[in-house]
C-alpha cells in the first residue's frame, strides 16, 4: 500500500508540474525572443533620424556604435547602394525595405529585421538588424534549469510528504493486523491504538470492543462451567460412596473407575475453560497414550478383545494440554467399544511425527463406517450415540496444529489417524 500511495502521489505531482512547467518554459523562450527583437527595434529607431538626414559624418559613427553595442549585426543600406556597418547581402527582405516596406524573417543562425526609411536624401534607405540565435535565447537555458530544479524539489517534497502519510497508514494497518493475529492466537489482552488515522481508528475501536466482548463471554462461560462442576460434585461424591460400599470388589472397582472418569472429564472441562484465552500447553503423548491404553485394556479383556500395541518410547511433546489429550484418546478408544461387537480386535499405534509432534493411530476390525457418513461432523453418528467422540478428536487436532483423518480400509474395519504438532517455542 505504501508503494501504491507513493506512485499515485508522484504521478499526480508530476502531471501538475508538467501542466505548469511546459507552458512556463514556452513563455520564457517567447519573452527572451521578444526582448531581443525589442532591443533591435530600439537600435533601428535610434538610427532612423541619422539615416533620414543623410549626413555621413554623423551617420557612420552612429552605425558603428550601434553595431558594436551587442552581438546583433547592424547594417544600413543607402539609396546610392552604399552599405554602412556590418557587411550583409541584399536579401529579399532588404530589397523589400528599400522599396519602403519594413519586414522580418527567419534566417540561418538567427532572425533578420529590416526597417524601411522613407524620405532619405536620394530615395529610400533600409536599416537591417540581424539578431543571432544566442541573443534570441539569452538566459533561456538558465531559466529552464532553475525551473527544472524547482520542479524536482517540489516532486521530492510531495513524495516525502506522501511517504510520511503512507508510513503512518501502513504502521496503523500493521498494528491492526498484529492485534488481530494476537487475538486469534488467544491473547485477549491485545488492544489496537484507537488514535490511528482516519477510518483505521474506527476499526481499531471496533476491534477493541470485540476483544472486550469476547473476554466477557469467556468469563461468563468459566463461571457457568464452575457452577456446573459444583452441582455435579455432590452427585459424584454420592456415587463414589455407593461404589465403595459394594461387597463385590470387582464391581466396586469398576464403578469407582467410572466415577473417576466422570470426575476427570468435569475437571478437564473446568481446566479447559480456565485456559481458554491463555497460552497453549504441552503434554507428553507417550505417557498419556500409554496410561489411557492401560485403562482401556482392562475393559478389552472383559469383552474378549485382542489389543495390538505399537507405542514409541517417550517423551513425545505435543501442543495439547494433558487433559485434552486424555479426553481425545478416551474418545477414540471409546468409539471402538461403543460401535463394534464384543470380541472385535483393535490396535493402537504411537509414533513421532516428522518435524516434531506425534502421530496416533487407532484401528479396529469392526464393520467400519456406514455409507455416506462423515463421523468428524459434530453431532453426526451412525450408532445412536451423541456423535461428539470424533469431533472432540478433531478439535484437539486443530488446536494442536495437526489433523484428523478417518477412513475404512478395503478389508473392512475403521482406521483413525490423529496428528498433533509440537508445542510452541
Amino acid at each position: 500500500m505504501r508503494r501504491r500511495i507513493l506512485v499515485l502521489v508522484g504521478a499526480t505531482v508530476l502531471l501538475v508540474l508538467v501542466a505548469f512547467a511546459v507552458p512556463l518554459a514556452t513563455l520564457i523562450r517567447t519573452v527572451a525572443e521578444s526582448s531581443a527583437v525589442s532591443a533591435a527595434t530600439v537600435q533601428a529607431q535610434v538610427l532612423t533620424p541619422a539615416v533620414a538626414g543623410g549626413d555621413r559624418s554623423v551617420l557612420v559613427p552612429a552605425v558603428q556604435n550601434a553595431d558594436g553595442r551587442d552581438a546583433s549585426d547592424v547594417s544600413v543600406f543607402l539609396p546610392d547602394g552604399t552599405v554602412l556597418g556590418a557587411p550583409a547581402p541584399r536579401s529579399p527582405v532588404v530589397r523589400l525595405g528599400l522599396l519602403g516596406t519594413s519586414a522580418s524573417t527567419e534566417a540561418a543562425g538567427g532572425r533578420e529585421l529590416v526597417f524601411a526609411v522613407t524620405g532619405a536624401a536620394g530615395g529610400n534607405a533600409a536599416i537591417r538588424v540581424f539578431v543571432p540565435d544566442a541573443e534570441l535565447t539569452r538566459g533561456v537555458t538558465r531559466s529552464w534549469l532553475l525551473l527544472g530544479g524547482l520542479s524536482l524539489v517540489l516532486l521530492a517534497g510531495g513524495l516525502l510528504l506522501a511517504d510520511r502519510l503512507a508510513r503512518t497508514l501502513v504502521d496503523a494497518t500493521t498494528d491492526l493486523s498484529g492485534v488481530s493475529e494476537r487475538l486469534a492466537a488467544g491473547d485477549l489482552s491485545a488492544r489496537a491504538d484507537p488514535g490511528a488515522p482516519a477510518e483505521l481508528g474506527v476499526v481499531a475501536s471496533a476491534l477493541n470492543g470485540l476483544a472486550g466482548r469476547i473476554s466477557e463471554l469467556l468469563r461468563e462461560e468459566r463461571e457457568n462451567v464452575a457452577d456446573l462442576a459444583h452441582r455435579v460434585r455432590t452427585p459424584l461424591t454420592a456415587l463414589q460412596l455407593d461404589a465403595e460400599a459394594l461387597r463385590d470388589p470387582d464391581e466396586s472397582a469398576r464403578l469407582s473407575a467410572g466415577v473417576d472418569g466422570v470426575r476427570r472429564a468435569v475437571t478437564g472441562a473446568i481446566e479447559q475453560a480456565r485456559r481458554r484465552g491463555g497460552t497453549t500447553r504441552s503434554a507428553d503423548a507417550a505417557a498419556v497414550v500409554r496410561e489411557r491404553v492401560e485403562f482401556w485394556r482392562v475393559l478389552a479383556e472383559d469383552t474378549d478383545r485382542s489389543v495390538t500395541l505399537h507405542l514409541a518410547d517417550g517423551p513425545l511433546p505435543v501442543a495439547c494440554a494433558p487433559g485434552d489429550l486424555e479426553a481425545c484418546v478416551d474418545a477414540l478408544l471409546g468409539n471402538v467399544f461403543a460401535h463394534t461387537p464384543d470380541g472385535t480386535a483393535f490396535g493402537v499405534e504411537l509414533s513421532a511425527r516428522t518435524g516434531g509432534g506425534a502421530r496416533i493411530v487407532v484401528h479396529d476390525d469392526g464393520p467400519g463406517l456406514p455409507p455416506g457418513t462423515d463421523p468428524t461432523s459434530r453431532g453426526v453418528s451412525g450408532g445412536g450415540s451423541t456423535g461428539l467422540g470424533l469431533d472432540i478428536a478433531r478439535r484437539t487436532a486443530d488446536q494442536g496444529g495437526g489433523a484428523l483423518t478417518v477412513h475404512s480400509p478395503a478389508g473392512g474395519g475403521l482406521r483413525v489417524e490423529l496428528e498433533l504438532g509440537p508445542p510452541a517455542g
